[in-house]
């Protein structure tokens, strides 16, 4: 096998076994403090802004378009269709214009 799919493999296997652990802990609880519960509900903002950061500072005027529809689909549709509306923007700005 190529590098290319063991990278893959692991990081699936990798990404399961924090999940499922997260479960299993998180299970043992009856509870979960409040405070736990907000900074866990925090995390997938985190996690976009992680990746569309970047984008947003270094990227030219094809990844700043892709970003603003993706954002204007965000008001009034969900996470997926706004996924991919900027996605499907990007590709298409880098495919026809750079």
């Amino acid at each position: 096998m190529s590098t290319t799919i063991w990278i893959i493999l692991a990081g699936a296997v990798a990404t399961y076994l924090t999940r499922i652990g997260g479960h299993l802990v998180l299970s043992r609880f009856e509870h979960v403090h409040p405070r736990i519960e907000a900074a866990l509900n925090a995390v997938p903002a985190a996690v976009l802004t992680t990746l569309v950061a970047p984008a947003a500072m270094q990227g030219s005027w094809i990844e700043w378009t892709a970003l603003a529809v993706a954002g204007l689909v965000a008001l009034r549709g969900g996470m997926l269709t706004m996924f991919l509306a900027g996605a499907a923007t990007l590709i298409v700005l880098r495919q026809f214009v750079g």
